[in-house]
């Protein structure tokens, strides 16, 4: 489909129905009267979210779900002082985050490693950089593949930043930070109704601190939005501004399997030349109308710009003896622009027993991207140098520029689906969900060094089923399978090649049953069990030497606990278990059949308790154990298993004043917490104290 045509089609689907429908097709009021808007505290329910549109982009009842679905809820972010997603993704099952390279969110979820299944209210934000939570209501962590609600990817799961909006609802907060390394901190938050048909809010954030090991960044995000009331239907606009620069940080080397022994505050880089700058821009409308009614209507559209530029030194193998390091050094810049539009409608009825939700959709989208590497050289032309492993004080002089294969080129990802899914309830006790995505993803890539024109469209069908049985309005059992897709462009489109544009789209395939129940309407408790299998991954053809065919495949299965909410009036709990294991079943280009998938522990255990102690006091006291898992596909280096407290009081001594403390690492264990391959493990941070007042 020609670009010109799809995004014309794109912005009718996203805009015209909404006209039309908001004037013919869905009930009128002739009244003119607006909805009553009624504001409900979150602290009636801190930790709990009751609901959720992300799994089947409809509002359904978290224990009427057949998926895993994790919410982390606004208050249990400040409970914790999260600011980044590696923060979210510590208490939750399932997901371990790798230290991608120092200057994105890289998460594994399920065994299944990617840099780009992240969202913003349903909206893919794949571009690499490190995500702040200024401006987060609250982040959902969906597991297993959902090509469904999210498209292409996705084959562990998806994280999705759901964004504060203006509510209509009062809102004055500003939060004030400070703690170890030189942390300074502050975030706003205010919003009101304009009237009864229009509102507006806006949060803000700056940050300029520094951090374990040296590492320093500073970070500063906008993002003002407005609701209004039109015609019937609700239109909200959001936009954001987000910058972030920091010190690139690639961790230290392993030495004979295992973590080098040597001072943890070492820096194997110049803090002058590793850096990373990202700086964000997103844009969106959405217009929403017949909510709570028999037809439904959803449109968004939205647009991203992204500039993201990092350099940095990177630590390499130990020799022998333990006493040097090989270093090399590289630059690189992205520069991305998306552009999307996603329509869904939604149709209730009931014939007899059986009513049904029945939501049909389409989404357009393009990505254009520019992609330049340059090669680190250090003196006489070479690209590595040796330092001790003690460090260096002065790094030697570094040029880049680039070398006969680093990259300088082009890519433009035209996207268009349709998708289908019918929810259907049978009396009480049974519902299901039956879905169908169908989707078309053309690909053109341009190498500017070569003159190379690749061009790769492929068509992906992914459906998914699932079976709830009701035991009871707050319990239930469920079962489902699911699919998914990623064509042989990768994550970042930066895989295509001559070869691999022969290659069909890999398969992510996920078989779950699982149990939730609600105690009470404040508390929830959840467990499944997944077996999941990655296959049509590439492998070196047994026969034919240089020839790749798709016979590779990884299987990941597990079991998966979870609880959040409030236990009793002054208990508050998240908690969370899991065990797995994810191994190549069959070769491929990466690993031969046995081996285990890197940043998978076998066994992880998260437990966060709040207690009020007194009316104006409140304590609470984590616990994340992680069993050993591996740095790379190769299995050579084991990081070591770990218990870590955290521990935070908290003290109101007015109506509207909240004083915090937050302790991460409260007995101060020595451990590694992520990695980048062999060479490039993250040591965890000491004991840290975070002090906060805010004030509402």
């Amino acid at each position: 489909m020609p670009l010109s045509r799809s995004l014309s089609i794109g912005a009718a689907v996203a805009l015209l129905p909404a006209l039309a429908l908001s004037q013919r097709s869905l009930p009128k009021d002739t009244s003119s009267r607006l909805d009553t808007v009624r504001v409900r505290s979150e602290r009636s329910n801190p930790y709990a979210t009751a609901a959720t549109r992300s799994a089947t982009r409809t509002p359904v009842r978290l224990v009427d779900l057949p998926v895993s679905l994790s919410v982390v809820s606004r208050s249990l972010l400040q409970d914790q002082a999260m600011r980044s997603m590696s923060d979210v993704v510590r208490y939750l099952p399932g997901i371990t985050m790798g230290q991608g390279e120092g200057h994105r969110d890289q998460p594994t979820t399920r065994g299944i490693a990617s840099t780009a299944d992240l969202f913003v209210d349903g909206v893919r934000d794949d571009v690499q950089y490190l995500r702040d939570l200024y401006n987060v209501e609250r982040v959902e962590a969906l597991r297993g593949p959902n090509a469904l609600a999210f498209g292409r990817g996705g084959g562990g799961g998806v994280l999705n930043r759901v964004l504060r909006q203006a509510d209509f609802g009062v809102h004055r907060e500003l939060v004030l930070a400070g703690g170890s390394f030189d942390q300074r901190r502050g975030t706003f938050d205010a919003g009101r109704a304009f009237g009864p048909a229009a509102a507006g809010r806006l949060n803000a954030m700056a940050e300029n601190s520094s951090a374990f090991r040296g590492i320093a960044l500073s970070r500063s995000g906008i993002n003002p939005t407005a609701t209004f009331v039109i015609g019937g239907g609700t239109l909200r606009a959001n936009y954001e501004h987000f910058e972030d620069r920091r010190i690139v940080d690639r961790g230290i080397p392993s030495f004979r399997g295992a973590p080098a022994p040597i001072d943890q505050t070492i820096f194997f880089g110049d803090r002058a030349v590793n850096r990373a700058r990202a700086a964000v821009d997103h844009g969106r409308m959405e217009f929403e109308r017949g909510a709570g009614q028999a037809v439904q209507l959803r449109t968004v559209l939205s647009w991203s710009a992204y500039d993201k530029m990092y350099q940095n030194f990177v630590p390499g193998a130990m020799n022998p003896t333990g006493t040097t390091v090989t270093v090399s050094a590289y630059r690189n810049q992205t520069e991305r622009r998306n552009l999307f539009s996603q329509t869904d409608l939604v149709w209730k009825a009931r014939t007899g027993v059986v009513e049904h939700e029945i939501l049909t959709g389409a989404e357009f989208g393009r990505q254009t991207t520019a992609n330049f590497r340059e090669t680190g050289y250090f003196t006489g032309n070479a690209t590595s140098t040796t330092v001790p492993a003690s460090g260096l004080a002065v790094w030697p002089a570094t040029s880049f520029r680039q070398s006969a294969t680093d990259a300088d080129n082009g890519t433009q990802a035209n996207i268009a689906a349709a998708y289908a899914q019918h929810r259907g309830s049978l009396g009480r006790a049974w519902q299901t969900t039956l879905g169908v995505r169908v989707e078309r993803m053309a690909i053109d890539f341009e190498n500017h060094r070569t003159g190379e024109v690749l061009h790769r469209a492929d068509v992906m069908v992914t459906p998914r089923a699932g079976l709830v049985y009701k035991l009871r309005p707050s319990a239930s059992l469920y079962a489902s399978v699911a699919t998914s897709a990623l064509p042989s462009a990768g994550d970042q489109f930066g895989s295509l090649t001559a070869t691999t544009t022969t290659l069909k789209p890999e398969r992510f395939e996920t078989r779950e049953a699982g149990a939730k129940w609600e105690p009470h309407a404040n508390l929830r408790l959840s467990g499944a069990f997944y077996v999941l299998t990655r296959s049509r991954s590439s492998a070196p053809d047994p026969l034919r030497p240089g020839i790749v065919v798709q016979t590779g495949r990884q299987e990941s299965r597990g079991v998966e606990l979870e609880g959040q909410g409030q236990v009793t009036a002054g208990w508050l709990l998240s908690a969370a278990y899991t065990t797995q294991r994810a191994r190549i079943a069959s070769r491929t280009t990466a690993a031969s059949a046995g081996a285990t998938i890197p940043l998978v522990p076998a066994q992880s255990l998260a437990l966060w308790n709040r207690v009020q102690v007194a009316r104006p006091v409140s304590l609470a006291l984590g616990v994340v154990r992680q069993a050993r898992m591996y740095a790379a596909i190769d299995n050579t280096v084991t990081l070591p298993a770990f218990t870590r407290l955290d521990a935070a009081l908290y003290v109101t001594p007015g109506r509207h004043v909240l004083l915090q403390a937050n302790v991460e690492n409260l007995a101060n264990v020595r451990y590694v917490a992520s990695a980048n391959g062999n060479n490039n493990l993250q040591p965890g941070t000491p004991r840290l104290l975070r002090l906060s007042v805010t004030v509402r």
